[in-house]
């Protein structure tokens, strides 16, 4: 009994975390982000595994890629420049970022 409530509960939670990980990447489709970044591979910007690679274990990578997104950059990834997305609610762009950063 104890043992199947254990392997329920571990189930729960494992869709719980997949279900926040697919409505991350929905906002990302809803905002454009999708248009430009694919999750694997390079479209027009980096992948967004790239990005969670190059940025991992970096404090300061969160912040500055919300920013990066409500101002855009250039110069990082290439020549091809980042367009500003003030557009993007403030609340949605940090979900957008956590996701990205999660990717492995």
């Amino acid at each position: 009994m104890m043992k199947t409530l254990m392997m329920t509960a571990a189930s729960a939670a494992l869709l719980m975390m997949a279900g926040a990980a697919s409505a991350d990447q929905a906002l990302a489709q809803k905002n454009a982000c999708m248009s430009c970044h694919g999750v694997d591979k390079k479209i027009v910007g980096p992948a967004f595994k790239d990005i969670a690679k190059k940025y991992a274990g970096d404090k300061a990578a969160h912040d500055m890629l919300v920013g990066k997104v409500k101002t855009g950059g250039k110069g990082v990834w290439g020549q091809i420049p980042m367009p500003p997305n003030p557009q993007v609610k403030p609340e949605d762009s940090d979900k957008i970022i956590d996701w990205v950063l999660s990717l492995k």
